[in-house]
């Protein structure tokens, strides 16, 4: 898909869905993958979903190596790294945040998580859709919930059907926003987790919605339809 075409779709979310920040592009390089060189390196340690949130409001570009991320869970969600063993077990959300009766409702919540194989992503690359300079993989949208329902209608637009999603308030920015769409071709709709909300200035209005690049081409033609503004 040409780069331009992904700006355009981009400021036509932007325009169509009346968004406040910008929609954010996001490319997984796979392990052994070139970093393009007119891509900067983030130059602060972050969790994702704060490199997320940051570059939606500044239309910053970047990339992430597995050093730079601050949480170890989010980034291995998405094949940067392994996943630390009391995240992978439950013991973190049981015993560290109380999130959980048991052990095993913790485990079994972060083993049903989108996710991709440990150590399978090389970088992690971050820009603005309406003007990035890379390809993305998945757009990451975070919109209020009438956004997120006209989204949802120019998804259907064409097939119709149901919008099936899954969610735990766990990993939402990294696994439900990027892994699914990227692994599953599959959007992902979460509406959030404690660390993106706490780390974040992700607004308690606010949901976010990850969405395959492929489908934009479709459902910016829909939103067209559906609020022509």
């Amino acid at each position: 898909m040409d780069i331009k075409e992904i700006n355009n779709y981009g400021q036509e979310l932007i325009t169509r869905l009346n968004l406040k920040t910008s929609p954010v592009a996001v490319r997984l390089i796979p392990a052994g993958g070139e970093i393009p060189t007119e891509v900067k390196k983030v130059e602060e340690t972050m969790r994702h979903c704060q490199m997320i949130d940051r570059v939606r409001k500044t239309g910053e570009e970047f990339y992430s190596l597995v050093e730079d991320h601050m949480c170890k869970g989010g980034a291995a969600s998405m094949g940067l790294g392994k996943m630390p063993k009391k995240v992978g077990s439950g013991e973190f959300y049981y015993k560290g945040l109380n999130h959980f009766s048991n052990i095993n409702a913790a485990r079994r919540t972060v083993e049903n998580a989108p996710m991709l194989p440990p150590n399978s992503t090389e970088a992690i690359l971050y820009g603005a859709l309406d003007k990035a300079s890379f390809e993305p993989d998945v757009a990451v949208v975070i919109c209020n919930p009438r956004q997120i329902m006209l989204l949802t209608q120019a998804i259907m637009y064409k097939r119709g059907g149901r919008l099936e999603v899954g969610f735990a308030g766990k990993q939402s920015v990294c696994s439900d926003g990027v892994v699914q769409a990227y692994r599953d071709g599959q959007v992902g709709i979460t509406v959030g987790c404690s660390g993106s909300r706490a780390y974040t200035e992700i607004g308690d209005e606010e949901m976010t919605i990850g969405v395959p690049v492929e489908l934009l081409p479709d459902i910016t033609k829909a939103l067209a339809k559906i609020c022509p503004n």
